[in-house]
């Protein structure tokens, strides 16, 4: 689907006026819920009551207040407020260039693309690659939704976006958090943690690499609910926090990593004595790629989706890795799923009138999910 604008405006810098429009640069994705009646189901209606009247207040007899002392409110109707904001403008007013280290992230709000409108394509080119050049970024102030904002507008991959930041009253003072100032460092600990910040370094930030487990796992629980299984809520385990000897923490730390490193070096260098002998036989065998895991559920006959598919593919691998599974064996599950899957193609009756559609409840997606098939 095409990106949609949700505004537009213009950039002025300098002499030169650039017209662009504004796209959201991300969505949360966080599970939300509504509250429900437990009784029978039914989603429950906030109401606004007037504990002093005893009665529902209706929208159209409400007005704001501002708390200047306790309980005590300044009243403002919604026609004042309006005469306060700043007269609508959509120019940026680029108003100064500044290296972009020299922003801490602690003043970055939100994200919006910003792309070119007819006409402005080359003005907008010219800024975007001068800045990416300078390696600067520029201030500017924005007004959006009656609101003047202070943003920032960086170069990001041959193009521009745009930062609203917080102002420097709405930013807490660090000065307030007590930060262990008085606590000593033993000789070689300084040293040690470099070493093992340096062993755990990697020379790029890869998103991809990290999901939201908590939303896949209540995803995983809303399907079982959905087809209409027992569900059973695991016991919390509350971890206590653990006093340790950081030196010797340290050294545990690298001693793993470097046992690690020994044993895939050993491993690659045919040493074979030094490794399991079912990791190498594991190693030795050929992977199961994504589009030979995609094939054989295309096999059976169900449409499954994309998504559904990669979750799956990755739920396995989990497994593999977790329980280091050699390729046959997570081959032979996977054969196990197509034969099921056959099965239910073959009487409908089984996944009722949606036979030729597959959720992803129906096929294994997590880890657990694997494991048990």
């Amino acid at each position: 689907m095409a990106a949609r604008a949700i505004s537009s405006g213009m950039i002025s810098f300098g002499l030169v006026s650039i017209p662009i429009k504004i796209y959201p640069a991300a969505s949360s994705e966080s599970i939300s819920f509504h509250m429900l009646h437990a009784k029978c189901g039914t989603r429950i209606r906030q109401q606004h009551y007037c504990p002093n009247c005893n009665e529902t207040v209706d929208r159209t007899q409400q007005v704001r207040g501002y708390e200047f002392s306790k309980d005590q409110y300044v009243q403002f109707s919604d026609d004042e407020l309006k005469s306060f904001e700043v007269e609508v403008t959509r120019i940026i007013d680029l108003v100064e260039f500044v290296p972009l280290e020299k922003v801490d992230p602690i003043y970055f709000e939100k994200a919006y693309y910003l792309g070119p409108d007819k006409g402005g394509e080359k003005a907008y080119r010219l800024l975007a690659e001068a800045m990416a050049q300078t390696a600067k970024v520029a201030l500017a102030k924005f007004t959006m939704r009656g609101k003047e904002n202070l943003v920032l507008i960086r170069s990001v991959q041959g193009g521009l976006m745009l930062h609203t930041l917080f102002y420097a009253n709405e930013v807490r003072n660090f000065g307030e958090i007590e930060k262990g100032e008085t606590a000593k460092i033993k000789e070689g600990e300084m040293e040690l943690a470099g070493r093992l910040i340096e062993e755990l370094s990697k020379e790029e930030f890869r998103p991809e690499n990290y999901k939201d487990e908590y939303r896949e796992k209540v995803l995983d629980l809303v399907n079982l609910k959905i087809e209409g299984r027992e569900v059973r809520a695991a016991a919390t385990q509350v971890q206590r926090a653990q006093v340790i000897d950081l030196m010797e923490a340290l050294k545990q730390s690298l001693e793993k990593k470097v046992a690690k490193e020994k044993k895939v070096a050993a491993v690659a260098g045919g040493r074979v004595s030094e490794a399991p002998v079912a990791e190498t036989s594991r190693q030795r065998e050929k992977p199961l790629s994504l589009e030979e895991f995609k094939s054989s559920l295309q096999s059976t006959g169900l449409e499954v989706g994309e998504e559904e598919v990669q979750r799956s593919y990755e739920g396995l691998s989990s497994l593999r890795t977790k329980n280091s599974l050699s390729w046959e064996a997570v081959r032979k599950k996977v054969k196990r799923l197509g034969e099921d899957l056959k099965i239910a193609t073959s009487q409908p009756d089984l996944l009722g009138r949606k036979a030729k559609k597959l959720k992803a409840a129906r096929i294994p997606v997590s880890t657990k999910d694997w494991d048990r098939y």
